[in-house]
């Protein structure tokens, strides 16, 4: 053996150094805050196609409320069942189901309709019948037996698989946002606790649906009090410190909504926002503290909150238009949330573990 080879002498002089092995640098761990939205809950599929395209990027957490919680669910089953490629088949799959169950739904506008006025459905015949029942008739007077009238139960029936997504060590951790008729607070189902029920209960508006009742309480919307709820993303010890919200509801508007269908759009809305604002407020108090030397980590850790979104093209989009499961309009919506994705990718990625990339005092404060 020549010296060059006995450990702790260097090589002899002119004997080529063996090349150096670059590790592959770990995906960077960041968790989703997907909000609801109806059909406008496309576009953020449309964003969770674009980030699964980046290998150095990792969801390890998913807090979501109505649409965000299904879009959450199949992201997290998919993930586990096939990695990357099983999370994009699966989201597809979900919203292929919700667009062939609303190929049958009685509120579609008409082909002249839908000519004239886009997605929006205010101004069809069918939209304004069953806009005045249900202003004089509850779910429960329309539906005085038990009978399920969800088309959402028969789509997660057909596209999710429990046993992996509650309980697969592959899957990201889930939480899913409702809403306690009763107690009027909100509840969180996390991991294991995740269930069709809950799945619904996130999504049940409560002038289309009875309350969802889960052990002997009734839940309507996740997305009246967390619209969706950050504080299961980072009350985790371990949590990943980069929170990317998904923004599917504007939260300014340039102009006084003047109409009926602007005004009822506009406290749309203000309402399923309320709780994020709160939530975002707290959380840039608390940075401030941490930043000013204040609170000391361990105990406080310094998040950083990202947002995705393409609120410009979202304020055109009527309340109604939630509603609307129109395949080309999931289309149109999904490729808009890609776009959006692309440009956040391209100016905030170096951001992720470094700072912020919105304004928390400017936008929400």
């Amino acid at each position: 053996m020549t010296a060059a080879g006995k450990e702790g002498l260097p090589p002899i002089e002119g004997t080529p150094a063996a090349p150096a092995v670059a590790r592959p640098a770990e995906p960077h761990r960041i968790s989703l805050a997907l909000q609801g939205g109806g059909s406008h809950g496309a576009f953020t599929w449309g964003v969770l196609l674009q980030l699964l395209e980046e290998e150095s990027i990792q969801v390890a957490a998913i807090s979501g409320a109505s649409a965000g919680a299904l879009n959450g669910a199949a992201f997290a089953q998919g993930m586990a069942e096939g990695g990357r490629h099983g999370a994009k088949a699966l989201l597809d799959r979900l919203w292929k189901a919700v667009g062939s169950r609303y190929a049958f739904s009685p509120l579609r506008n008409t082909p002249l309709e839908q000519f004239i006025w886009g997605p929006d459905l205010s101004h069809g015949l069918a939209w304004q019948t069953f806009d005045t029942l249900t202003r004089f008739f509850s779910p429960y007077q329309l539906n005085p037996f038990p009978i399920e009238m969800n088309p959402l139960r028969r789509v997660l029936e057909e596209v999710l698989d429990l046993d992996v997504l509650c309980h697969h060590p592959n899957a990201p951790h889930l939480h899913v946002a409702a809403t306690n008729v009763r107690t009027g607070k909100p509840r969180i189902f996390s991991r294991h606790e995740v269930t069709r029920d809950s799945l619904l209960a996130s999504a049940c508006l409560p002038n289309l649906f009875r309350a969802v009742e889960i052990d002997g309480e009734a839940y309507w919307d996740g997305g009246f009090l967390g619209n969706p709820a950050l504080w299961p993303l980072y009350e985790r010890q371990g949590s990943p410190q980069d929170i990317v919200l998904i923004g599917i509801n504007p939260i300014s508007r340039p102009d006084i909504p003047r109409t009926v269908q602007e005004i009822e759009t506009r406290v749309n809305e203000i309402s399923f926002n309320a709780s994020l604002m709160y939530e975002m407020r707290a959380i840039e108090f608390v940075q401030r503290l941490v930043d000013q030397g204040v609170l000391q980590p361990p105990r406080y850790q310094r998040l950083y909150i990202h947002l995705i979104e393409d609120e410009e093209k979202m304020r055109r989009l009527g309340m109604t238009s939630k509603y609307n499961g129109d395949w080309n309009f999931l289309c149109t919506l999904r490729e808009d949330g890609r776009a959006a994705a692309e440009a956040w990718l391209a100016e905030h990625r170096g951001k992720l573990g470094q700072r912020d990339s919105v304004d928390l005092r400017a936008r929400f404060l």
